[in-house]
């Protein structure tokens, strides 16, 4: 080897930082390589890396999800309510709607309520965040532990997945339901979405939201759930089919458990007493609650108020269809019970649909006014909405028949009115009441109405025209006051202006051709009662949606005929239910008015009435089930016909006993025309009329024939008749009041009522002055 100096690489000389390799030191400092299975390990730097770049992906995908998901619009099941009808008590009618949901705030769900959802679902609600990691590990250890399914979501997770998201199990819908939870935890209150959750969450039996929930399986509100209760609804949530131990009872040991966890849970928070806990039995639910199904009744109840709310623009019907409305009517369960009852007693329990033909035509409608306030108190409408839709209370379609006389004499009293050859029209007027007795004065074509049955009766009082109801009679009335004064009056009352076959009738309008609604004679006779004072009758007392009151119509009260032309109208109206057609009322027990009516072919038979207290219209009507055409009723129930005096009259009688069984006896107090009382004789032929009618007087009273317009005197005094004194049916004799509330003895005054025996009325409860007339006593003996 040569000593000579090797060539050095430019610019690395010796001393200018440049130093010759050293081989024994590089190999020193070398790491060595891994073998064998630490090569599949990763290094820490690798991990480092690893853990770096996944927390930057989480958290650019948190913020990027953050940002990208919104908040949406509930989904369409979450917001839909149904509608929820109820009696004026506040017991339930129905619920209308696609979903049984009433919405409520939290302070009307009742704190053992809301404790028992918590501690079944969500125990730190109020101090965990809206997402709980340990929740969902707590959760499934106690699914796998068997301590029950529970879930791993948090109740804001729940309340989130219920009303805005669908009920998949996805992927996605768990992303959203992160983000949107998290979102919802920072804009909403604790409170807010407990009460959003409590409203949405299904607990069986087609009940959404614990209200319902509370109705479906105890029949009461969720402000009045007990612990007990309330942890038996709460356990529901977590299987509301399967935990339902009216249809699974063999589950029961597996609900129990789970209730009896709700209640620890509730006893762990300090939200119940170990005491109170330890007395708890576990709340079996009911079978079968209250039907809020459309059927039986309750479907025409939806139906009427629907349209009252429409028509009276209270709610427009596409709010209305939305739900969430809380409509108390003003309905009495009691007194609708008590008329189905009657309708079943007096009608539909005697029909023979099998064997005859005609007892399958056979329908039925009814409606009972509270005289004074004019708030509808009972409806029936037919056996079944699901079998019957079309309510017979309210349809337009069947004629009144006699029924609407009664509105032509209202008319002749407040109008004055007398008869074609100039004597005013009182109870007293005679009339002929020959059978198809050509009207007189009437411009028109001929007309000569038939009485029932082709019978004559000449010469013949209106009061005794009324309880007879005699067709000719009344046909010449009508032409004596005039069609259109007779229509007025029938509006004034309380008919619709809109009534079929009201406008231009001509004289057959006294005779019914009117086919008036059932509820509309309601209101008509209710103005009666109520002393000529009319007032639209209602059947919604209060409504509400989502705590918030909705305006109602103001109810304005008018008089709508004088005092005394609706007072002498009851007058004579007590007299057919007293000796009329209209005997079997009686059975009400208490002073009645009222009058029966027949359509033309017997398709229809009326009886409306009323006591001081209470209106009352029931009509039996023959409808082809098929064809839905009018038919009669020859036959029906195996009797040759049906009149007014019939089923419908007894379907009065009993309900009116039944509805007002808890209200005092009244009597009448009434106010008549100048006159009212005194007997007329017949038209031309005064030798021959009836004999005196016992007049206190001389009889030579200038009221007598002076024909005054109705007008109230001054010296008038209301003086209330005397009660009936047995409250079954009986009767007693006229007189004075005892001081057991029975009237006894005689006045040997002429009672009124034309016959000149002085007895007094049938049930003993005619007022001390002839017909009941007001009015001071004079010195000189004479009625003023």
């Amino acid at each position: 080897m040569s000593d000579e100096p090797q060539p050095q690489p430019p610019g690395k000389q010796p001393g200018k930082g440049w130093a010759p390799r050293n081989p024994q030191a590089t190999a020193a400092t070398k790491r060595p390589e891994r073998t064998g299975w630490r090569r599949l390990l990763p290094t820490w730097r690798m991990l480092l890396g690893g853990f770096l770049i996944a927390a930057a992906v989480v958290i650019g995908g948190f913020f990027l999800g953050y940002h990208l998901v919104q908040i949406p619009a509930a989904n369409a099941l979450a917001t839909q309510q149904a509608n929820l009808y109820l009696y004026a008590d506040g017991s339930v009618i129905a619920r209308d709607g696609d979903v049984n949901r009433e919405n409520v705030t939290l302070s009307q769900i009742s704190e053992d309520a809301r404790h028992a959802v918590l501690a079944a679902e969500d125990r730190d609600f109020y101090t965990e965040s809206a997402i709980d990691p340990q929740a969902m590990v707590r959760a499934a250890w106690n699914t796998a532990t068997g301590k029950g399914r529970q879930s791993g979501s948090t109740i804001t997770q729940q309340y989130v997945k219920n009303y805005y998201l669908r009920q998949e199990q996805t992927v996605t819908r768990k992303v959203k339901e992160f983000f949107i939870a998290i979102k919802l935890d920072r804009e909403q209150t604790k409170d807010q979405i407990l009460e959003g959750y409590l409203n949405t969450s299904f607990f069986g039996r087609g009940a959404y939201g614990i209200q319902s929930a509370a109705h479906a399986y105890y029949g009461i509100d969720a402000s009045e759930l007990d612990a007990g209760r309330a942890a038996y609804l709460a356990a529901l949530v977590n299987a509301p089919s399967q935990y339902d131990v009216i249809t699974h009872p063999e589950n029961r040991d597996t609900v129990e458990d789970r209730w009896n966890y709700v209640l620890d849970g509730m006893v762990d928070e300090g939200w119940l007493s170990a005491s109170e806990r330890a007395g708890l039995t576990f709340p079996t639910p009911q079978r079968t609650t209250v039907s809020t199904s459309l059927s039986g009744q309750r479907g025409y109840i939806v139906n009427i108020v629907k349209n009252q709310l429409v028509q009276n623009d209270v709610v427009d019907e596409d709010a209305l269809d939305a739900g969430g409305y809380r409509i108390t009517t003003t309905l009495h369960k009691d007194k609708q019970d008590a008329f189905v009852d009657a309708v079943n007693d007096k009608l539909m329990d005697r029909l023979d649909q099998e064997n005859r033909e005609v007892d399958t035509y056979v329908r039925a409608g009814g409606a009972s006014i509270d005289v004074k306030t004019g708030k509808v108190v009972a409806m029936y409408n037919g056996i079944d909405y699901v079998k019957q839709y079309t309510p017979n209370a309210t349809r337009r379609d069947f004629q009144v028949g006699s029924s609407f006389k009664p509105f032509v004499f209202t008319a002749a009293v407040e109008n004055g009115s007398r008869t074609h050859d100039g004597r005013p029209i009182t109870p007293n007027t005679v009339y002929d009441g020959t059978s198809e007795r050509p009207v007189q004065g009437w411009p028109g074509d001929r007309y000569a109405p038939e009485n029932e049955d082709h019978h004559d009766y000449g010469d013949i009082t209106v009061r005794e025209a009324t309880d007879k109801s005699v067709n000719a009679v009344y046909a010449q009335m009508a032409v004596d006051v005039g069609p259109d004064k007779v229509r007025q009056t029938a509006i004034d009352l309380g008919l619709s202006e809109n009534t079929p076959s009201l406008s231009d009738a001509g004289p057959s309008i006294a005779l019914g051709v009117a086919t008036a609604s059932v509820l509309d004679m309601a209101e008509a006779y209710a103005t009666l009662a109520n002393h000529g004072k009319h007032g639209d009758y209602t059947m919604i007392e209060k409504v509400t949606q989502n705590g918030r009151d909705i305006d109602l119509p103001d109810r304005r009260t008018r008089q709508a005929v004088s005092r005394q032309a609706a007072d002498t109208t009851t007058s004579v109206l007590r007299g057919v239910v007293e000796s009329g057609t209209a005997t079997a009322a009686q059975t009400a027990g208490r002073p009645a008015a009222g009058k029966t009516g027949t359509a033309e072919e017997d398709t229809a038979a009326w009886f409306a009435g009323y006591t001081p207290d209470l209106a009352t219209v029931v009509a039996v009507m023959g409808q082809d089930p098929v064809t839905a055409g009018h038919e009669p009723l020859y036959g029906a129930m195996g009797l040759p016909r049906v009149n007014g005096g019939g089923a419908p009259a007894e379907i009065w009688g009993q309900y009116t006993r039944e509805a007002l069984k808890d209200v005092p006896v009244t009597a009448f107090n009434l106010r008549l025309q100048p006159g009212a009382w005194k007997t007329q004789p017949p038209p031309g032929d005064s030798s021959t009329g009836p004999s005196s009618s016992g007049d206190p007087s001389d009889g030579g009273s200038s009221d007598g024939g002076g024909g005054e317009a109705p007008a109230e005197e001054s010296t008038d005094q209301d003086e209330e008749e005397q009660p009936r004194g047995q409250t079954d049916g009986g009767t007693t004799g006229g007189g004075t009041e005892d001081g057991s509330g029975a009237t006894t003895g005689g006045t040997g005054e002429d009672d009124g009522d034309g016959d000149g025996d002085g007895d007094g009325d049938a049930n003993g409860d005619d007022s001390p002055v002839p017909d009941g007339l007001t009015g001071a006593l004079t010195q000189n003996g004479r009625w003023d």
